[in-house]
Parts: C-alpha cells; structure tokens; sequence
C-alpha cells in the first residue's frame, strides 16, 4: 500500500459513521437500507458515506436484481495493520517492562530499612 492510498484510508476511517459501517459489513453483506438502519440520517447521507467508502476501496457494491448489496473489502484495512504493527509491537515491549518492573515491586519486601530519624526543632 502506497502512503496516498494509506492517507485516503485512514481520512475514510475517521468518520465514526464509516467506522459504523464497516463494522456492520465486517457481519456480512448489506443492502443500503439494512446500513442506514441505526443511524439518525437520511439515506443520501448514508449513500455519500457508501461513496466514500467504495472510492477508498473498503467496499464493493454487487447487483442482484434491483438490490446493491454492499461488502466489506479487507485489503486497505490490512494496508493500515501492517502500518501499525510496529507501533503495536513497540508498545506491547514497553508495557511487558512495565509489568515486569512493577511485579519486582509487589515482590520486594516492604519496610525492610531502617527508619528514617526526623530532626525537627520543637516549638
């Protein structure tokens, strides 16, 4: 995946109605009705969003009589997960540090030292 086709997917992505959808489609495919179904918006809103989608390559629309099915395709998805994996790989290592750091802590024994001695005028 070229870094334009990256940029295009992640614009598409930051919609949270896009996001919605492909989640949707991640179930299987859907007709246009069956995805404007639990949102608030009219359906040329929805069909705007289908258009967006489909020019980012993240959907395809099918023809079966009068339906137009819509489908989840995965490919510019895995562009964007092979882009992260090595952010994703960086910060599961910090976080297994920090998880081991802080099992040595609940490990070490506490109050073992000597105690500090306050030195202090009295008033």
């Amino acid at each position: 995946m070229n870094p334009d086709s990256l940029s295009v997917t992640f614009a598409t992505l930051a919609d949270p109605t896009r996001r919605a959808i492909l989640a949707r489609l991640a179930a299987g495919e859907a007709t246009v009705n069956e995805l404007a179904q639990p949102f608030d918006l009219s359906l040329p809103t929805i069909s705007k969003h289908l258009k967006v989608l489909e020019r980012a390559g993240l959907i395809t629309r099918g023809r079966a009589a009068q339906w137009r099915p819509c489908r989840l395709e995965a490919a510019p998805l895995r562009g964007v997960a092979d882009w992260v994996e090595p952010y994703r790989r960086n910060w599961e290592e910090k976080l297994d540090r920090l998880d081991a750091y802080l099992r040595e802590l609940q490990t070490k024994p506490k109050g073992g030292g000597p105690k500090e001695k306050r030195h202090g005028r009295k008033r």
